[in-house]
């Protein structure tokens, strides 16, 4: 293929433009193995991309964090022509050409051959935030947050992280409470086996450098004061995996959480995980992620339609996962 397909974010007047146009092979990231792009999804920081506000990031781009895909040409030991893979975070999609295109080229090590019981669409259905969410997940056992400690919260649960984490605690015999700020969805989390469902509210304002002991671990993709309010309210021992800064970069808590109840503040990176991380990820995900809840928690949309579907994701109004279709 000498020209391929790919949406191109770059600087315009009072922001950015995206447009699809036609690369040579040229424009293709460096890298020893290339492939034809058969799925991505949309997650919040491609959100940020597509409307130009993520900071950092190197324009002209190619958006897409995340793509799955059959490898066409390979210098890789690993990898052979025919082989599906997996590519998630490393940069791509921020710094380096990403997944919203045809054709894709990286180094071979930033891959990971897609496990036998997925589809390349259900990778995507999980993609970097269910990849996230398992290793928060790997994270509150390494921990010691087992299932008979007490309740994992999981803060932003409709979303992508949190749906995903949901549907992995509660296979994995958890307690799960659900934090979410749209009570609408209630059936929805309980469905995917949330036992307690709070608002958001609860947890986003100025709260006490110490509360009421209420979970044993937390998965939280909100930061700044709802990541406090959870470290505040965590039990003596437990652990709480930061994921997220949807509420904000900072972090306005105490030291209190940690020396007087010794939690720990685990910090869950997907971007630069090193692979035999990523591996293990991906053998849980095959073994506790439940394929019947990670399809009701998606849907499928043709790749042109990420542009809108950006702001939407921002706004918190994507529920789960959407699979996005490489026509």
């Amino acid at each position: 293929m000498s020209q391929y397909k790919a949406l191109v974010v770059a600087r315009a007047e009072g922001g950015v433009s995206a447009t699809w146009q036609r690369l040579g092979e040229d424009s293709l990231g460096e890298g020893d193995v290339t492939l034809r792009v058969t799925h991505s999804t949309i997650n919040y920081k491609d959100g940020l991309v597509l409307t130009g506000r993520l900071p950092g990031m190197r324009l002209p781009l190619v958006p897409g964090i995340d793509f799955a895909g059959t490898v066409i040409a390979s210098k890789h030991a690993e990898l052979a022509p025919g082989d599906d893979a997996i590519l998630n975070g490393w940069g791509c999609g921020e710094r380096r050409p990403g997944g919203y295109a045809e054709l894709a080229r990286v180094p071979g090590d930033w891959l990971v051959k897609r496990p036998a019981k997925f589809t390349n669409a259900e990778t995507m259905a999980i993609g970097t935030a269910g990849y996230t969410a398992m290793l928060a997940v790997l994270a509150l056992e390494a921990h010691g947050v087992t299932p008979d400690k007490g309740p994992v919260l999981v803060t932003g649960a409709t979303g992508g992280v949190g749906s995903i984490a949901v549907a992995l605690l509660s296979k994995l015999g958890y307690s799960v409470i659900a934090s979410t700020g749209r009570p609408q969805e209630a059936d929805y989390l309980r469905a995917l086996g949330a036992g307690e469902i709070i608002a958001r509210e609860e947890l986003s304002a100025p709260g006490r450098p110490l509360g009421k002991e209420r979970w044993a671990g937390a998965v939280d993709v909100a930061g700044s004061h709802t990541l406090a309010n959870v470290l505040s309210m965590t039990q003596y021992g437990g652990c709480v995996a930061a994921a997220g800064l949807v509420q904000g970069l900072d972090l306005p808590a105490s030291v209190a959480p940690f020396i007087l109840r010794g939690v720990t503040l685990a910090g869950i990176d997907s971007v630069m995980a090193p692979k035999e991380r990523r591996v293990r990820a991906w053998a849980r995900l095959a073994a506790d992620l439940d394929r019947e809840k990670l399809g009701a928690i998606t849907q499928t949309r043709p790749l042109e339609d990420v542009v809108a579907l950006a702001p939407q994701i921002l706004a918190g109004k994507v529920r789960g996962r959407i699979v996005l279709e490489v026509a």
